[in-house]
């Protein structure tokens, strides 16, 4: 059972009031389109007689569908908020998933309260490609990937806590701006192909002693931190 201070001046969400304050632009880009589910039919192999010799295989079931590895639970703000920048820029096209199992991945750490989880549906929908741009990289097999080089607590952070006062936030409500190279790999005629690029941005939590494990709250836009 989660241990969570649940006093009425603790629930008030002026989380975003905060944040727009020191002009973080959090405000969502409209609503989140619904993804593209993806076909998972495959053609059975022919059938008909054939002899065996030696040991017999075992017969297939069918592709295996990997399992997205869950973020990994912390009560360190610093390692969730890398954690969930390691899954938000994690997927791969080519796998037979969905691009919702991604967003539901992050989504799983979400505040349990769901008084933030609206604005972060669209927070994590401004880091991943629209739902037709999925499909079309499908055909490139493109995936993704983020190598996380620094996390810092922004410079602002202080004063953002001091201006909220003790009936703004929930305690153990913090920020870590993360600094990264984004890694995107495909294939192009048929030839490998990859790409590098830069990104900086803010993820807020929620730790102790408001809840026993960190959740999200939100995320700044993408290149957007809060300085």
């Amino acid at each position: 059972m989660l241990n969570r201070v649940d006093t009425p001046r603790l629930r008030r969400p002026r989380i975003l009031l905060i944040v727009a304050t020191l002009v973080l632009a959090l405000v969502a880009m409209g609503t989140y389109l619904a993804s593209a589910t993806t076909s998972r039919h495959v053609e059975a192999p022919p059938t008909g007689r054939h002899t065996v010799v030696g040991p017999r295989e075992p017969a297939s079931t069918g592709p295996v569908i990997r399992e997205l590895s869950p973020i990994r639970p912390s009560s360190d703000p610093e390692a969730f908020a890398i954690a969930v920048a390691e899954a938000l820029f994690e997927w791969d096209t080519a796998e037979p998933l969905a691009q919702t199992d991604y967003i539901d991945r992050v989504l799983a750490v979400a505040d349990p309260t769901g008084e933030a989880s609206p604005g972060l549906v669209n927070d994590i929908a401004n880091y991943l490609p629209s739902p037709a741009a999925w499909g079309e990289l499908r055909q490139y097999r493109t995936r993704q990937w983020i190598d996380v080089t620094s996390s810092e607590v922004p410079d602002l952070w202080p004063q953002a806590l001091a201006e909220a006062g003790r009936d703004g936030l929930l305690p153990g409500t913090a920020a870590h701006t993360i600094e990264g190279l984004r890694h995107r790999a495909g294939v192009w005629g048929g030839e490998p192909v990859s790409s590098e690029h830069d990104v900086a941005f803010t993820v807020f939590v929620v730790c102790g002693p408001s809840y026993r494990t960190c959740h999200l709250l939100r995320l700044s836009l993408p290149d957007q931190p809060l300085e």
